[in-house]
């Protein structure tokens, strides 16, 4: 097949830049490099998106340390992608070129096993995802499948937007795998991207939200956006449900043990340190439940957008110029990173 051939169909290639995952390693290692690239035209359901803004992501970290291994050579991160569209492929019916779209982690699935059968497709064995599977959105064009795009809420900026479509999508799961019952309480363990949002859908909700982490500036912006406490140290009282964000797996055993009979510990991290050996009665008894998160089905990535344009959250940027993505990586490795990062193009 001709290079840049796609269903058997030779396409022109276009020139652009990027920055992809070179040898994977700490980022001060600079895991990451800016290389001129070539893109595609679309496929039949394809669009090949201009990119405006690239949020970061702590998934976008893991794979450029190896703690995610890459599953392509020189992957293009970023997965919270806004767009225009420059161009559609042939079976692309319901965008046109110009519009502004949004890609999100899911990329595609298989649509006929019996996970994407049953409204489970996050779980399809041959699900693809932006920024692992193909490339993301650190760079100038990405090529996305039409059908797993989103539109996005009217009267949001495109930095503003961006981040829902992971943080956001990520943290609608993990709240609604937490089962948190009307007016419970809610801890919150870490508090980056995803937590800062999602402790705000809690409180529209009607939840009491505690949220656990070390950072004093997180801990400030979680007490500005609703949080009845925000601390280093265990909360003030018995939880419902509770969400870890961080990926620190010896927080496990310290959240179960914050919760109260029948609550329930959703873990939204795709990567994970190792778990300490639980202790039964300590921290499982009396029906304590622990449920993981697999990225998300585009039914959450719906819902989540509904449910953002009405409440509006607060979404706290810091914004770097895309020539900056490793600067803006070494920052959120550090811990230097308040709200979320975003990349403008």
């Amino acid at each position: 097949m001709p290079r840049g051939a796609r269903d058997g169909v030779p396409r022109e290639a276009r020139r652009t830049w990027a920055w992809e995952v070179g040898e994977p390693g700490p980022v001060a290692s600079g895991p990451l490099r800016r290389r001129e690239r070539t893109v595609a035209d679309p496929g039949p359901y394809e669009l090949l998106l201009e990119v405006a803004v690239c949020g970061v992501c702590r998934t976008d970290l893991h794979l450029a340390e190896g703690d995610l291994p890459p599953r392509r050579p020189g992957c293009i991160p970023g997965h919270q992608v806004v767009g225009r569209v420059a161009a559609a492929g042939s079976a692309v019916r319901d965008v046109s070129a110009g519009d502004r779209v949004g890609a999100a982690w899911l990329a595609g699935t298989c649509g006929a096993c019996r996970f994407c059968r049953s409204g489970r497709e996050n779980l399809c064995p041959d699900s693809r995802y932006t920024g692992w599977d193909i490339d993301g959105g650190y760079a100038g064009l990405t090529l996305v499948d039409a059908r797993y795009v989103y539109r996005l809420p009217e009267g949001w900026g495109d930095d503003e937007v961006a981040p829902l479509l992971c943080a956001g999508i990520i943290g609608y799961r993990a709240l609604q795998r937490a089962e948190l019952p009307q007016g419970g309480r809610l801890g919150v363990y870490g508090f980056g991207a995803s937590a800062h949002l999602t402790a705000q859908l809690a409180v529209a909700r009607g939840a009491t939200v505690h949220v656990v982490t070390r950072s004093p500036a997180a801990r400030l912006l979680a007490r500005d956006l609703g949080a009845a406490s925000a601390g280093s140290g265990p909360p003030p009282e018995p939880l419902d449900a509770a969400i870890l964000f961080a990926p620190a797996g010896d927080l496990v055993p310290v959240a179960l043990e914050a919760l109260d009979r029948g609550g329930t510990l959703s873990v939204a991290g795709v990567h994970l340190t190792a778990i300490p050996q639980l202790d039964y009665e300590r921290h499982l008894f009396q029906e304590r439940t622990v449920r993981s998160v697999t990225a998300n089905t585009r039914e959450d990535g719906r819902a989540l957008l509904a449910e953002a344009a009405r409440l509006r959250p607060t979404v706290r940027l810091s914004r770097y110029p895309m020539d900056r993505a490793d600067e803006a990586l070494a920052d959120l490795a550090a811990g230097r990173v308040t709200g979320v990062a975003v990349l403008i193009a």
